[in-house]
């Protein structure tokens, strides 16, 4: 097997003892046992601060390269940078607590940074929107204080079904997702985390 190279995203606030960070690590590891030699990037978005886009950058978002100033394109440094990190990795493995029945702020600020039109999705001559971001595979490593893969549970799941949609609209549609879920209900919170490392299948 070639080695992949595997871009780890953190977005708990939990730091070394979040559930999905966890989880996210026993998946890195699973990929590393099928593909040996491989590397892993680690992206923390709490720790790095993931600042929320301002006016100024969206509108050079906007600009086309060739009409872009030195201060558009220095606005648009780390996007640049999230942009150029993704095309560069094979492998996404993502950490999604779910919280407050969604993701948390630094991983759609994430999703807003990499979002680029004509860069990471453009539009077709039927005017169709289309991925650009093609040939990656993504893990999602999620956890929740509930269950909510039951009947019950699931309509309040705005974290994998989310993700699912913009991943692929992005042109990343092979998304997997792992779960350690119930971690704060007393039946199930022991057994949540291994029970969740314990479904992980690497395809």
């Amino acid at each position: 097997m070639s080695p992949k190279r595997i871009l780890q995203i953190n977005s708990s606030m939990m730091g070394d003892q979040s559930y999905s960070k966890k989880l996210g690590n026993a998946i890195v590891t699973k990929i590393m046992e099928k593909y040996p030699n491989s590397t892993t990037e680690q992206l923390d978005l709490v720790e790095m601060h993931m600042p929320h886009l301002t006016p100024e950058t969206l509108q050079a978002m906007f600009t086309p390269a060739e009409h872009q100033t030195d201060e558009a394109r220095a606005l648009l440094g780390l996007s640049d940078k999230l942009v150029k990190q993704l095309f560069e990795s094979d492998i996404l493995v993502i950490g999604a607590p779910l919280i407050n029945r969604t993701i948390h702020t630094s991983l759609k600020t994430w999703i807003d940074h990499i979002t680029r039109r004509g860069v990471t999705f453009g539009y077709g001559t039927d005017g169709l929107p289309m991925g650009l971001v093609s040939g990656k595979k993504v893990y999602v490593a999620m956890s929740s204080g509930g269950v909510y893969t039951d009947a019950q549970g699931e309509a309040n799941d705005f974290v994998a079904p989310y993700l699912r949609n913009f991943l692929g609209f992005l042109g990343m549609a092979d998304v997997t997702v792992f779960r350690a879920e119930g971690v704060h209900v007393p039946v199930l919170q022991d057994t949540a985390l291994q029970n969740g490392i314990n479904s992980i299948v690497i395809d």
